[in-house]
């Protein structure tokens, strides 16, 4: 079996490892491009602890600080195994998305032991601010990455497709999956989601792949990383 696996460049080595594991080989086509943004160091005086929704945003924050004591609480597991990889040891993850990770939060924590930073991209999905500051958190976010759209499939990609080559894609997030479906009606290559199935992290992830006809659309049970992966049939 062979899988497009979407990700970022990092997310994606680690996710073509792990679906080796498996038995089954992937083909890294990242629609996501992740560059840090540049500022000063960030002013973690009365912060109690950092929110992280993406692997990203742990990687960013180590590029930008040195405090490595600092309570981090992340949406899921592989961010959560990032942020321990990079040296902080005070690690929660809400195992979900992003309604988990605001109830862990709310459970561990509270209010007037000082505000929450959310270290973000230039896009956030879902409302975390909201949902914590509703029960008395303060809410800070800090944007330290952005991520930009690919403007094209790679010939490779292009050329497994035209020619049958893939048995589907890995889909983590709705914005890189309406990417996908852009890219490949830019490349002629829309009925060439007929022959794939495309795996996704969510119901909202496969809402974005309505402009195509795919084989078949499977959602993980849980919005996470491993609960997507058991989704995927082991081969050998």
């Amino acid at each position: 079996m062979r899988l497009m696996v979407t990700r970022p460049r990092e997310d994606a080595e680690v996710l073509a490892a792990l679906l080796l594991e498996r038995g089954v080989e992937a083909v890294m086509e990242p629609l996501i491009s992740v560059k840090d943004v540049d500022g000063p160091a960030l002013d973690l005086a009365g912060v109690q602890a950092l929110l992280i929704t993406s692997a990203n945003g742990i990687r960013a924050f180590s590029r930008r600080q040195g405090d490595r004591d600092i309570a981090v609480f992340t949406v899921g597991d592989a961010s959560a195994r990032a942020a321990r990889g990079l040296g902080f040891e005070n690690v929660t993850s809400a195992a979900g998305d992003v309604d988990a990770l605001a109830a862990a939060v709310e459970a561990a924590l509270d209010p007037a032991a000082g505000a929450l930073v959310h270290v973000a991209g230039t896009r956030v999905a879902g409302d975390l601010a909201g949902a914590l500051e509703a029960v008395g958190f303060e809410v800070r976010r800090e944007v330290l990455y952005e991520g930009s759209a690919a403007r094209e499939l790679s010939p490779q990609t292009r050329e497994a497709l035209a020619a049958g080559g893939l048995d589907g894609v890995v889909l983590f997030s709705p914005r890189t999956a309406a990417v996908l479906v852009s890219l490949m009606s830019d490349a002629g290559l829309s009925d060439a989601g007929r022959g794939l199935v495309a795996y996704c992290l969510s119901q909202a992830v496969a809402d974005k792949l309505k402009g195509l006809h795919w084989r078949d659309r499977v959602i993980a049970p849980e919005p996470n990383q491993d609960a997507l992966l058991e989704t995927i049939p082991r081969k050998g």
